[in-house]
């Protein structure tokens, strides 16, 4: 198969677009890279998806203006994929612009995406894969993190040879003796996957990433971030408004457990600010912003006993960041990126969702119960059919109705 999977993540900074081809060679399924592409929203999307984003009150036609807008934005990416692909694909997973994660003492009871998936297909003319969190969280999951499925996938064994028809494939990871590995992501939000052998596979939602320093930069720079970490290189951790941040009660918070801008947004860190009660240079900010993420996820990192972490997203193109992060776990556990093992880190999260497209498309979970909290592994999404491809069906429609006794 071949399928394009899209991306727009918590920085809604735009969409990323990858195509990939799958052959399955008995319990190995082989992913071949065919290329990947980021489109930038332009700022009146940017300013539009900000304006809905909680604690924003926003009104129903809004809210139908975005998804409509965003659907015609997903149908050229997925136009895009379509000819990385070299112009015909089976599938296109596009999971949306998540707007908002309903969460209740720690209970998710809602989840919404937005991205008119019917436009999607109206485009590209094969059937498409939206809606991927709702099944998970009626089954009593966090909808979140769904991107462990793939990380399992890629830091599970590896065969010793790929088969003769796949043209690529991901080079054996370098052995770890056993001992448990981690998958991270620095989105808005960090994500962390936790691998061992002979263990259920752990994920969750660790806490901020990019979203309170994007906040930061827009507040104080007029920049949508603090480009390369420069600004935070500059400046010298406030240690009173760190802690502060850290008090934050999301993280001693026992998994499973999501979060996203609902909680980490720029009025949050006006308020924390505000608490400090004492004006704090925009260096200092971004420096202390910088070692509140690099902390959490050390901590996190450290609390598993993890000797590797296998880093993309954003955040791995933020030098500053990544380099307290790996100073952090020095002498414990080492930081490196998924481009060593043959998947782009910009565009890890559009090539996860195209497998749980391939999964879905095949009938199989997506999602991880040891992940998610759910009472049982769900076969995520909700497809919007287009083309021939789709379902057995008739070969001609019906032109009339009967009832029969």
């Amino acid at each position: 198969m071949k399928i394009v999977g899209l991306m727009s993540g918590t920085s809604y900074d735009g969409v990323d677009v990858v195509a990939a081809e799958f052959i399955l060679d008995g319990d190995t399924l082989w992913l071949t890279p065919l290329g990947h592409r980021g489109i930038d929203y332009d700022d009146g999307l940017r300013a539009e998806i900000g304006a809905l984003l909680p604690p924003a009150a926003t009104t129903i036609e809004a809210v139908c203006r975005l998804d409509n807008r965003l659907g015609e934005v997903f149908a050229e990416a997925a136009a895009v994929g379509v000819e990385l692909a070299g112009g015909a694909v089976d599938a296109v997973v596009s999971p949306g612009q998540t707007v908002f994660h309903w969460v209740e003492r720690g209970v998710v009871r809602g989840t919404l995406q937005l991205g008119a998936p019917a436009r999607v297909a109206a485009r590209v003319g094969v059937p498409v894969l939206s809606d991927l969190r709702s099944a998970d969280v009626a089954a009593g999951g966090q909808g979140a993190p769904l991107v462990p499925a793939f990380d399992a996938l890629l830091l599970g064994p590896v065969p010793t040879a790929p088969p003769d028809r796949a043209r690529t494939s991901t080079p054996d990871p370098e052995e770890t003796g056993g001992a448990p590995r981690a998958a991270l992501n620095l989105g808005g939000i960090a994500n962390l996957t936790v691998v061992a052998p002979g263990a259920p596979v752990l994920g969750y939602d660790v806490g901020p990433a990019n979203a309170l320093l994007d906040a930061a930069a827009r507040r104080f720079l007029g920049r949508p971030c603090d480009l390369d970490g420069a600004v935070a290189a500059a400046g010298r951790v406030h240690t009173g408004l760190l802690d502060l941040l850290l008090a934050e009660p999301y993280y001693a918070a026992s998994p499973p457990k999501s979060t996203g801008k609902e909680l980490f947004h720029a009025g949050y860190l006006d308020d924390r600010i505000a608490a400090l009660g004492e004006p704090v240079p925009v260096d200092d900010l971004l420096a202390t912003l910088t070692e509140l993420t690099a902390r959490v996820v050390a901590d996190e990192c450290d609390r598993h006993g993890v000797v590797e972490v296998v880093a993309a997203g954003g955040g791995v193109r933020n030098p500053t960041l990544t380099a307290r992060i790996a100073a952090l776990g020095a002498g414990r556990w080492r930081l490196r990126t998924t481009d060593e093992l043959g998947i782009p880190a910009q565009a890890k999260e559009a090539y996860a969702f195209a497998i749980l497209g391939w999964l879905s498309w095949h009938g199989l979970p997506g999602a991880l119960p040891s992940v998610t909290g759910a009472a049982r592994a769900a076969v995520l999404g909700s497809w919007a059919p287009a083309g021939p491809a789709y379902g057995a069906g008739p070969a001609r429609p019906p032109r009339r109705l009967r009832v029969r006794a």
